[in-house]
């Protein structure tokens, strides 16, 4: 059994091939029974437990299955630690064998930021050059090079509560030649921003819709369980809403506490990220339209990046 640490993971993915990757993975059949979502008891502090099986089925050239496991504690900034650390067990699908341990955080951020590029490749203006980053934490420099992948963007700006940890990211960034700037008026990039990703753990919302120009295509990633929110209800009100899969419509942030308030119908939501990569719906279906997308996380995510790094570096 292989051990794949964050920089065999780094050395095995790119983003415009894991992109494709994952459109791929979107067309084909997984089982992918419902996420586990455990609260764990702490003193003085919250931690949840997530465990994200999915598995290929038979008629696959190759079958696999596959496990994250996943720990979030919200309290470990204070202790100089990522929030959300774990592992992912590989299998293969016809013996069960165990065939890789992979470092669990650095497989999540980059299957997450290429599931959000992949949908502003359906969803965005095409010709869209700005964006915003809100949030600075390990995903952030994740998303921008992500969405880079599939946009010609050419002025990032980056928001944190902290201004020093969006300096942090520009810094980051600007070691792999990526120019970025940090900003501290949220509202004014807000308004003028082609592209607006998310990935905080705010509980109450940072993005209005009624900041959001024409175009605008709102990209929200952290707010996966009913005590967090990103965006506001105008903001679901004004866009065309796509999420990454039905559990962003009842477990996660955003368009499930819109859907749980009243503020938001569920018939509403034009579809999954199922749909746009199957063609059963438009990415965007006007000119002018403001679009946004919802991820919760998707189990096949993972399996499709994991498998796509033991196959690129198992011989390695």
């Amino acid at each position: 059994m292989k051990l794949f640490e964050p920089a065999d993971i780094d050395a095995a993915l790119t983003f415009p091939g894991l992109i494709d990757t994952l459109a791929d993975a979107f067309r084909r059949e997984v089982v992918a029974p419902p996420r586990t979502n455990h609260k764990i008891e702490r003193p003085g502090e919250e931690a949840v437990l997530l465990i994200m099986p999915a598995w290929s089925t038979p008629d696959a050239d190759t079958p696999y299955i596959g496990t994250k496991i996943l720990s979030v504690f919200f309290g470990n900034g204070a202790r100089n630690l990522p929030g959300v650390m774990g592992a992912y067990l590989l299998m293969n699908g016809r013996t069960g064998e165990p065939l890789a341990v992979m470092d669990g955080n650095r497989l999540t951020l980059w299957r997450t930021a290429a599931a959000s590029a992949l949908a502003s490749r359906y969803m965005s203006n095409p010709e869209s050059s700005r964006m915003l980053m809100v949030g600075a934490g390990s995903l952030a420099p994740f998303l921008i090079k992500a969405h880079r992948a599939v946009r010609p963007l050419t002025d990032i700006a980056i928001w944190a509560r902290r201004p020093e940890a969006a300096a942090a990211v520009v810094d980051e960034l600007a070691a792999d030649g990526i120019e970025a700037r940090a900003v501290e008026d949220l509202e004014g990039e807000a308004r003028t921003a082609d592209v607006i990703s998310c990935a905080t753990n705010a509980t109450q919302p940072l993005i209005h819709g009624r900041w959001l120009k024409r175009d605008a295509h709102l990209d929200l990633v952290g707010a996966f369980t009913m005590q967090m929110r990103e965006a506001d209800a105008d903001a679901l009100e004004r866009a065309r809403v796509v999420v990454d899969s039905k559990k962003a419509v009842d477990e996660g942030g955003d368009v499930a506490i819109g859907i749980d308030e009243g503020s938001y119908a569920a018939e509403r939501v034009a579809g999954t990220m199922a749909d746009l990569c199957h063609g059963r719906i438009a990415g965007r279906s006007e000119e002018g339209e403001i679009t946004l997308f919802k991820s919760v996380g998707v189990a096949l995510e993972d399996l499709a990046a994991a498998i796509a790094i033991w196959e690129r570096r198992a011989d390695g």
